[in-house]
């Protein structure tokens, strides 16, 4: 779907903004109506916090800016597969519909590892698609680290 291409583009820049800022690059928009009412993107290490994932931050803006936790009309578009946290704060907030670009192998609760998403013993289940934009998010990721390990250690002054 065009759309999802569309929104996918705008979790993307922010999952750019992350990686300047030194943080993992992953970064979500919730849309509600066609129109973005939330960014967020990685915030864990600038605030020492280890819930400030981008789905986190998302959705906090959102339920803040719409009056409701509930965000049963929204669709939330994520680089990178949600966690087990993350998927929890979805499912708890009842949003809607999940797109995300790449899989996370090591810690994906949404198929990878785990598939808590479509699990019928909770009362909310998800819609998901996969996949969007995968080589883009994955590109991310993999000069992110690859950076990352380039990077002289720190001296501790010892």
């Amino acid at each position: 779907m065009e759309k999802d291409l569309k929104f996918m583009k705008i979790a993307l820049s922010e999952a750019e903004r992350a990686s300047e800022k030194g943080e993992v690059p992953i970064g979500a928009v919730i849309v509600v109506d066609g129109r973005v009412v939330a960014r967020g993107h990685n915030l864990r290490e600038l605030n020492n916090d280890p819930t400030a994932h981008a789905e986190m931050i998302a959705i906090g803006k959102a339920a803040k800016k719409l009056k409701s936790w509930r965000l049963a009309n929204s669709t939330l578009y994520v680089t990178v597969e949600p966690c087990v946290m993350c998927i929890g704060a979805i499912i708890l907030a009842r949003v809607a519909r999940l797109v995300f670009g790449c899989c996370d192998p090591k810690g994906g609760a949404v198929g990878s590892l785990y598939d808590i998403s479509n699990d019928k013993r909770l009362n909310h289940r998800v819609e998901v698609r996969p996949g969007v934009m995968d080589e883009e998010a994955q590109a991310l990721l993999k000069d992110f680290f690859r950076k990352l390990r380039k990077k002289p250690p720190i001296a501790d002054g010892s």
